[in-house]
């Protein structure tokens, strides 16, 4: 014992000597003989921790307090061990604290007790956080212990309170802050479900509402004690909102009776007066009570609701009583006396709604006061506000408050019933419903429903409801709608008498029963109107017209009584300003007066008023009166919308009207008037096949209603003919004037619309190519011109009409010699004046004695000048029946510039050599073309026909011309193309070939743009790119573009001539024919194309037609010769003589062709012997001749023109070829053996010639030749492989050699030599079919017949040439009954092909 008491010795001195270490080991030694020494404990803690060995010298000193608990030293320890590290162990210093100040208080040390409570507090507050500071302010509280001990030596408990309350807010702030914004970044994260997220978890944890309950339990202070109500309301309705719906019953309960404690003491908290006022589950406003209202007013006099309060409390419309100030008392700081106006009641309460939006108890006064003001929209807005805001109060209280939303819903029942009847009629008429399905005796909604079928005109059933409300609820309003319904079902003398009864009733010092009084003598003035409907009664001032008076004594404002006065004073005062001025005022005050708005409309659309039409319409069809609801009995009004489309097509606001008429005709879908105006909306916006539709469902309806309902209905006749017109149905169309004229034949617009749909079809079915349409169109036009032009002379559209029909016969000149030439000076010389006729006379020298000289021709070229004449003199009557209109006057001058033109272009044809007769034209266009631009200087048109005529006059003018054009519409193509004929007359090849390029990009369909393109390539010498230019533009060109035709038809023949094809190809040359063709119907052809035509004639097999040509040609060739005597034609004249005789010798019209050959060799003699033309012209008269004479049977004559021909040829392969066929055909051995020689000595100077290697062969065979045989097998069976042998050598060449395997080897070999033959002809031509049948015929097997069929059809035109009678052949071979019948369909005339079908 006396060692370990030295030792606390030792170890208490080396501590205060600072000697720790030493005071380490001492205490250690101690604690190794007796770890239960507490002072051996505490100088080791001590030591430790002076040494900065903190958790050491925390286990020493709790080693100690294990041993002596009571004793304050060790504890002292701790709390200086803990002091030291700061807020590290604050939580363990709270402990050792709590345990020392226990001790302290057990030994009645209060001031050691109070300095450790302090010490410990403040050292928390200044190291620890937030949460350390709350849990040591904790240690004050009154259910430590320390509290009863320690009172008034520490902060009263409702200061602790508080101060912990404020970190606890503060931390939980935060907290939701944080958790907020985590979660909010999560993937589909939304901020609303979030937030209330993170507020459910932190807020029913929350220890909030127990320590204000603490405050406001142990503060003295009221003020303070309100401000912590205020909190624990506040915090204990932020957490009901957030709980889940199954656990708000019991924190609603508390969150309801704080609030009703809060407003029993009248303290001003909104939220507790806003939940006693809004979560109180009423239906009806009375229910509430008024001293409540009061006292919040008192308390909010600033805010919203309180000012709604304020207003309703004070208007008529309030359930409360007034109260009324005692003497000198005032109310709201107002003076004693003053009475709030409407204006600035309907002003405060419309601020204390925008204030207090997301109350529903201020939505539902509004709402009701907005139905008292007759502000139904306003009133729909607010009680949808209403009925959202019950749903959202419902949904955070957790209260189902069915009442509030059942009054919600009748108010915006109520008032979708009368906000634009009877759109939301369906709407209201659900809420009703939903309301008596839970309430069958609830009046109002009763009310509604009846309201409701009133408006749909189901009157039994409206009374019946009504009825039925007013056993709920007496009211004179109720039995007066009643009255009205049954006088509305018919029974206006009952109706008359309940609303007679219903008068007296009505207080008339009453300013709310005013309208009512009001309505009631109108209805009861409605009911004697309709009662007896006689002018006199109607007229009589003492009935209907006197309740109409007394209604507006009754209420000024009340719009349905203005209405019937002014039915009375237009229809039977004949008062028609007085009439019109009640119509206004009633459609001022309503705009469902429709009766009075249609008054007005029809007054303002007689007086053109068409501004003031639409605002009426358009106000109208807002009113929303207009469209029956679903269901309904009563009919739509369609009026406002046909009233909007007429004025909307008049202003040219096409998809307005579209829209306009199409509502007009979804409520009345037999409206016949409305389908017109839709149609005619449709035709002006472009859409011709819907404006069809419509004006063909117009004339359904004429067929269906009443003649005397519709009225005059050509309009839609004549409408739809103008729509079959614009969508090119001419024939349609003129039917269609046809008929309406029937109805109304002097009316102008048809018959001038009639005039110009046959001149359009006209020009229609030229460019078709329909030469023969146009010209019975235009015969037709000539005919109804004659009839308009009688009473209709000065019309411009009937000149310039047919001006057109007489410049269409200038375009079908193979008709002119039916152009009737009387008719047309009949018409011109209709009631004229010469001076109109003589119109720049000076220029194209065409008057009315020129027209008149014009006429005594009778060849096609005079009837051509006469028809040009006649053309320009109706254009020039034309100008002068526009004098007043310079856009018309423009447009006629530009027409005559055109016409003089197309005079200029005609002179030359008829006429080439008359180039001043000719000129004179052309200047006078450039005359026309020039005052047309001074009318109109911006017409793009203009400038480029301007451009057109002085090409040649003036290239200087015809530039900027082209060039003023272009800028004035670059998007031109026929413009460019025009540029680009002038570069390409000038020279310039470059600019000509980029303004070509440019019309293609702006229109690629244009063909003159290719055609042009096409000279150019010419020019160049590009041959191959022009033909084909020429041919897509032949293509994609109208039937009516002369020169594509003839420049097409040229370099076809052109390419035909530098490469020869047989006559079996027949198929390219249809397209030019058919040009030429066309061409000979527009144009007086010239001999060169006539001559061009009869040599494609010849090509296809149409011999006659050629001869006819070449006859023709050769007339006309003949009568120029006699003429010029010209060289020139006399060699063409001898060319048209030798075609003329090839073509009579394919007729087989021997003699006439040897005379015609003959003809041409006598008159191509004394040629030049140079002359290209001149040999080919004998060479083919030679040889017609010598195979005509073959064919008569003069063989000598034959041989001797061929032996002419061959001289003349020089030892042509061909002439040679045909003369030793003749040679060998004569039979004689002389003969024969002439015909070897030549063609061996033809064969050494053209030994690639097939002809005559085949034609070698073939003799070799009949001569049995065999040297030669051998010889002629080794030339012919290297030809199989060339590439330039025709189709027709290829297959002569099969069968020589296939002839040759079969007659010469040995018998035994023959068979093997065929089929050598056939396989190697396959071989080298897998794509011809001669081969294949050879291969067939040889092996009877059905693959290499199929095989040649397939090859056959792939060879059909236009893939090749395959004629029929080969493509016949090759269903033969195949020996199946299909096919033969095929070869037949074909080919009848071919035998085998029956014969193949006939042995199967």
């Amino acid at each position: 014992m006396s060692a370990v008491k030295a030792g606390l010795k030792a170890a208490k001195g080396a501590i205060d000597a600072h000697q720790y270490d030493a005071a380490i080991e001492h205490a250690t030694k101690i604690l190794k003989e007796d770890s239960k020494n507490y002072h051996a404990n505490v100088f080791h803690g001590l030591a430790l921790e002076k040494k900065g060995r903190n958790e050491e010298s925390e286990r020493a000193y709790k080693a100690a307090t294990a041993v002596k608990a009571n004793d304050p030293l060790a504890w002292q320890g701790l709390i200086s061990l803990y002091e030291q590290q700061g807020g590290r162990k604050l939580n363990d210093y709270h402990d050792a604290v709590s345990r020392l100040a226990t001790i302290f208080a057990e030994t009645d040390d209060k001031t050691r007790c109070q300095t450790v409570v302090d010490k410990y507090t403040d050292f928390a507050r200044k190291c620890g956080s937030r949460a350390q500071y709350r849990h040591s302010l904790e240690i004050l509280l009154p259910d430590t212990g320390l509290y009863d001990y320690l009172e008034g030596r520490i902060p009263h408990p409702s200061h602790t309170y508080t101060r912990i309350s404020e970190i606890v807010e503060q931390d939980e702030k935060e907290k939701i802050n944080f958790e907020i914004g985590q979660r909010r970044t999560r993937l589909g994260a939304k901020i609303e479900k979030v937030t209330a997220e993170v507020k459910k978890e932190i807020l029913q944890s929350s220890r909030l509402e127990t320590l204000y309950q603490h405050v406001i339990d142990w503060t003295d202070d009221d003020t303070t004690r309100r401000l912590y109500e205020e909190k624990l309301l506040q915090h204990a309705y932020d957490t009901l909102i957030v709980l889940p719906a199954a656990e708000k019953a019991s924190k609603r309960e508390r969150v309801v009776r704080l609030a009703q404690g809060l407003v029993i003491l009248k303290h001003p908290f909104h939220l507790a007066w806003k939940i006693s006022l809004e979560w109180k589950d009423i239906e009806q406003l009375e229910e509430l009570d008024a001293g409540l209202l009061r006292e919040y007013i008192e308390l909010f006099p600033e805010d919203g609701m309180g000012k709604v309060l304020r207003g309703y409390l004070e208007s008529d419309t309030s359930p409360f009583p007034k109260r009324t100030p005692h003497k000198g008392e005032n109310l709201e700081g107002e003076k004693e006396g003053s009475v709030m106006s409407a204006e600035d009641r309907l002003v405060l309460m419309t601020e204390g709604l925008e204030d207090s939006s997301t109350s529903t108890l201020a939505n539902r006064i509004m709402s009701e006061y907005y139905l008292y003001l007759d502000e139904y929209e306003t009133a729909v807005n607010v009680a949808r506000k209403a009925q959202q805001q019950v749903v959202t109060d419902s949904q955070m209280s957790g209260l189902p408050l069915t009442g509030n939303s059942d009054a919600a819903s009748i108010l915006l029942g109520t008032a979708l019933v009368q906000y634009q009847a009877p759109r939301y009629h369906p709407e209201a008429r659900s809420l009703f419903d939903s309301i008596l399905a839970r309430k069958p005796a609830n009046s109002s909604a009763l009310i509604g429903i009846g309201l409701i079928l009133e408006e749909h005109e189901d009157f039994n059933t409206a009374i019946d409801f009504l009825e039925r409300a007013l056993l709920q609820a007496p009211s004179t309003r109720i039995r007066a709608e009643a009255a009205w319904c049954r006088a509305l079902s018919g029974d206006y003398s009952t109706g008359l008498a309940e609303l007679e009864e219903c008068l007296p009733h009505i207080d008339a010092s009453d300013l709310r029963t005013k309208a009512l009084k009001a309505q009631i003598l109108y209805r009861i003035g409605m009911c004697m109107w309709r009662l007896d409907a006689s002018k006199s009664s109607r007229k009589d001032r003492s009935k209907a017209y006197a309740r109409f008076i007394s209604s507006l004594q009754s209420d000024i404002n009340f719009a349905p009584a203005y209405t019937s006065l002014g039915v009375y004073y237009a229809d039977y005062a004949k008062d028609r300003n007085r009439a019109r001025k009640c119509f206004q005022k009633a459609f001022e005050l309503s705009s469902s007066e429709v009766v009075a708005a249609e008054r007005l409309a029809q007054s303002f659309a007689k007086t053109s008023e068409w501004d003031l039409v639409e605002v009426v319409a358009q106000r109208v069809v807002e009113s929303g009166k207009l469209r029956p609801a679903p269901g309904s009995k009563k009919k739509g009004i369609s009026w406002p919308y046909a009233a909007l489309g007429v004025v909307q097509l008049n202003k040219q606001e096409y998809p307005k009207s579209i829209v306009s008429y199409q509502s007009a005709l979804r409520i009345s879908p037999q409206d016949y008037y409305s389908w017109v105006g839709l149609g005619e909306s449709y035709q002006n916006s472009g859409r011709y096949m819907a404006a069809t539709k419509a004006f063909e469902q117009a004339q359904k309806l004429e067929q269906r209603l009443d003649s005397e309902t519709l009225g005059d209905t050509w309009f839609s006749k004549y409408m739809l003919a103008n729509v079959q017109r614009e969508l090119g149905e001419y024939d349609a169309a003129i039917a269609g004037y046809q008929e309406v004229l029937a109805l109304r034949n002097r009316e102008y617009g048809v018959s001038i619309a009639s005039l110009q749909t046959l001149i359009e079809a006209a020009w229609h079915n030229l460019e078709l190519g329909f030469f023969g349409r146009a010209v019975d169109s235009v015969q037709r036009a000539l005919t109804v011109a004659k009839d308009l032009v009688i009473w209709s002379k000065d019309a411009f559209n009937l000149w310039k009409s047919i001006g057109d029909l007489c410049s269409v016969y200038t375009y079908v000149q193979s008709y002119l010699n039916d152009l009737p030439a009387q008719d047309l000076r009949s018409l011109l010389s209709h009631d004229f004046d010469l001076e109109t006729y003589i119109l720049i006379a000076e220029v194209d020298g065409v008057d009315w004695a020129a027209f008149e000289s014009s006429a005594t021709g009778e060849d096609a070229g005079s009837i051509l000048i006469y028809c040009c004449h006649a053309a320009v003199l109706a254009y020039k009557r034309a100008i002068s029946c526009c004098a007043h209109d310079p856009h018309a006057r423009a447009v006629a001058w530009y027409n005559l510039g055109w016409t003089e033109h197309r005079a200029h272009v005609c002179h030359q044809t008829k006429e080439p050599s008359s180039k001043e007769a000719s000129v004179k034209h052309l200047k006078a266009a450039v005359q026309c073309f020039k005052r047309a631009i001074e009318q109109e200087s911006g017409n793009s048109e203009f400038w480029n026909a301007l451009g057109v005529v002085t090409t040649r006059l003036n290239p200087k003018i015809a530039q900027h011309a082209f060039v003023r054009s272009l800028f004035l519409n670059e998007k031109n193509a026929k413009v460019w193309t025009n540029l680009g004929v002038f570069y390409l007359a000038e020279g310039d090849s470059q600019l000509a070939n980029d303004a070509f390029a440019r019309a293609q990009s702006v229109d690629p369909d244009h063909a003159q743009a290719w055609l042009g393109q096409g000279l150019l390539a010419a020019q160049l010498g590009e041959v191959s790119e022009a033909r084909n230019l020429f041919t897509h533009s032949f293509e994609i060109s109208n039937a009516s573009a002369t020169q594509v035709q003839r420049s097409y038809a040229s370099s076809t023949l052109d390419q035909i001539l530098s490469s020869p094809i047989t006559s079996s190809e027949t198929t390219q040359l249809l397209q030019p024919l058919l040009a030429l063709r066309q061409l000979s119907k527009q144009s007086l052809a010239g001999p060169t194309f006539q001559h061009i035509c009869s040599l494609f004639l010849e090509r296809i097999g149409e011999h006659a037609a050629a001869s006819q040509k070449l006859l023709s040609l050769c007339s006309t060739l003949e009568a120029e010769y006699e003429t010029s005597e010209s060289r020139e034609t006399l060699a063409r004249f001898a060319q048209a003589k030798a075609d003329l005789s090839r073509s009579q010798l394919a007729e087989q019209s021997f003699d006439s062709a040897v005379e015609n050959a003959e003809t041409a060799l006598a008159l191509s003699e004394e040629e030049d012997s140079t002359s290209a033309m001149r040999a080919k012209t004998r060479l083919s008269a030679h040889l017609s001749a010598g195979l005509a004479h073959h064919y008569q049977g003069s063989m000598d004559r034959s041989v001797e023109m061929f032996k002419s021909a061959l001289e003349e040829t020089q030892g042509d392969p061909d002439v040679v070829c045909l003369l030793s066929q003749i040679l060998w055909v004569k039979g004689g051995k002389r003969e024969q053996r002439v015909a070897r020689e030549q063609l061996f000595d033809c064969v050494e100077n053209h030994p690639r010639h097939a002809g005559i290697i085949l034609l070698l062969g073939v003799i070799s065979v009949l001569d049995d030749d065999q040297d030669t045989i051998e010889a002629v097998s080794d030339d012919l069976r290297p030809m199989r492989t060339r590439d330039d042998l025709s189709a027709q050598y290829s297959k002569q060449l099969t069968h020589v050699l296939n002839a040759l395997a079969v007659l010469f080897p040995a018998e035994e070999y023959r068979a093997a030599a065929q089929l050598s033959e056939a396989m190697t002809a396959v071989m080298l031509r897998p794509s011809q079919q001669y081969g294949w049948s050879q291969l067939a015929g040889l092996t009877n097997e059905p693959n290499p017949a199929r095989m040649a069929l397939l090859t056959a059809i792939r060879k059909v035109p236009p893939g090749g040439t395959m004629s029929a009678e080969d493509l016949s052949e090759a269903y033969d071979e195949t020996l199946r009954g299909e096919d033969a019948q095929k070869s037949i369909m074909l080919a009848p005339w071919r035998p085998s092909g029956w014969q193949a079908l006939s042995q199967i």
